[in-house]
């Protein structure tokens, strides 16, 4: 089934310290949350990265599905900077975070 048209997928790949894997995951599903909430997110769907993995390091991908791409235009001007600042205040160098955007396609 084609996506509606405009759809926009951004994904959010993550490298956390396996240390402190389960402090992390409490936290991000609050965020996940948080950012549902906002305008033009539609859903999000969480994986755990198991190829390839990274000693010492679990990896997660989270994948929001928004309506377009002036909602995520919207997030990122407006919430992203207070949002990944919590994540760097609660979690300092214990994690990376890689961005990308993408629009789904029939194959």
């Amino acid at each position: 089934m084609a996506a509606p048209k405009g759809t926009i997928v951004y994904e959010v790949n993550i490298a956390v310290d396996a240390a402190v894997q389960d402090d992390y995951r409490r936290w991000l599903r609050g965020h996940i949350d948080e950012i549902l909430s906002l305008p033009g997110f539609q859903g999000a769907r969480m994986f755990e990265v198991l190829d390839p993995s990274v000693a010492g390091r679990v990896s997660l991908c989270v994948q929001y599905r928004l309506t377009d791409q002036d909602a995520l235009d919207a997030y990122l001007r407006d919430h992203a900077p207070r949002l990944r600042g919590d994540a760097m205040a609660r979690f300092g160098g214990r994690f990376e975070a890689q961005r990308r955007v993408l629009r789904p396609r029939r194959a």
